[in-house]
């Protein structure tokens, strides 16, 4: 079977920033947290591929060390939300029409009357800013949509054959739901993680952005963006280079989880 484009230049891009998140852990051409006034605002050159910022620093090692934080947020964020909505959306469809559907639904639609970004800034805000707190942020926002998700995909199942034969057989609700719901909508759900992947990472950007995630000394794509806003014009690489990694980081994302939304579509199979 024959990959789609978009499966491949997706995973191509996501590999490139993971695999730089990682690799940062062990090694950058240079310390981020090292500062060298005599060097601030160089240009792209052999020496400093992506230029240096006000402070000396090498761009491309903080974009590398960007990178660790903006996934690791948003990956922890994807999971928690992930990880409660799920079971929440499950339960949910298992008791169609009773409270726990009801009150599932009511919170779902309390969270999402307000946008993602503020709720995410209403949160930290209080909470205090910090990678932990985004976490918290992003988490709580991705818990709805993971259970309507599910929700939705486990309601049709409901009525197929082999959930009326595992009733039939004695199983009850939560059993059934975990050993022939969950396997059938696991695709699903891995290209909703995808999606709020990297909806994860433009939440991140944009806490950093005003202050409220990642910290100093860690860089952030988004808090070297609010930095680089100032020097538009006299040193445009700082501000291209981490917005060409939030984009490229995002693109990918999409472009993967489009890819496997098509990869898991057994009439998409069929057409290739």
């Amino acid at each position: 079977m024959r990959l789609s484009p978009a499966l491949v230049i997706g995973a191509a891009l996501s590999l490139t920033a993971v695999g730089l998140a990682a690799l940062s852990f062990f090694w950058t051409p240079y310390d981020v947290t090292r500062l060298t006034v005599a060097a601030r605002l160089q240009p792209p050159s052999a020496q400093h591929w992506f230029g240096t910022d006000h402070f000396g620093r090498d761009i491309f090692s903080m974009v590398m060390v960007g990178a660790r934080a903006s996934i690791a947020v948003a990956l922890v964020a994807v999971g928690v939300g992930a990880g409660l909505g799920v079971p929440l959306g499950l339960a949910a469809a298992a008791r169609r029409g009773g409270w726990l559907d009801e009150l599932v639904m009511r919170l779902n639609d309390l969270i999402f009357a307000f946008p993602s970004l503020l709720l995410a800034i209403m949160i930290t805000a209080t909470l205090g800013p910090g990678a932990f707190n985004a976490v918290i942020a992003i988490g709580i926002f991705n818990i709805p949509v993971f259970a309507r998700v599910t929700r939705g995909a486990a309601l049709s199942l409901w009525t197929r054959d082999f959930v009326l034969a595992a009733r039939v057989a004695g199983k009850g609700a939560a059993r059934i739901s975990v050993e022939h719901v969950l396997p059938n909508v696991t695709n699903l759900l891995i290209v909703q993680a995808t999606i709020q992947f990297s909806l994860g990472i433009l939440a991140e950007a944009g806490l950093s952005y005003v202050g409220l995630g990642v910290q100093p000394p860690m860089p952030s794509w988004g808090r070297m963006l609010n930095e680089a806003q100032t020097m538009i014009y006299v040193a445009p690489w700082f501000a291209i280079f981490p917005g060409l990694a939030i984009v490229l980081t995002v693109l990918g994302l999409n472009l993967l989880g489009d890819g496997l939304r098509d990869l898991s579509d057994p009439k998409v199979r069929r057409a290739r």
